[in-house]
């Protein structure tokens, strides 16, 4: 899936892009090793391109931060 617009939150799981953000980029907060995969598609010889997160990734993530919780 897309990162959602600055400011809208995802239809999937109610995150922010700002929260999206933190969990699919390497950062010191998680020690440059992201706990969501998702990859950049771009077309050849640009510098831009869309960010796509592996869903099956992030909700796997979700569920283990869940724990205990029923």
């Amino acid at each position: 899936m897309r990162l959602p617009r600055s400011g809208q939150a995802d239809p999937i799981t109610g995150l922010r892009r700002s929260t999206l953000n933190d969990l699919i980029l390497p950062t010191a907060a998680n020690g440059f090793k992201p706990p969501v995969r998702s990859i950049v598609l771009r077309k050849p010889g640009r510098s831009r391109g869309c960010r796509l997160i592996d869903v099956s990734s992030l909700l796997a993530f979700l569920h283990g931060q869940a724990g205990g919780v029923k």
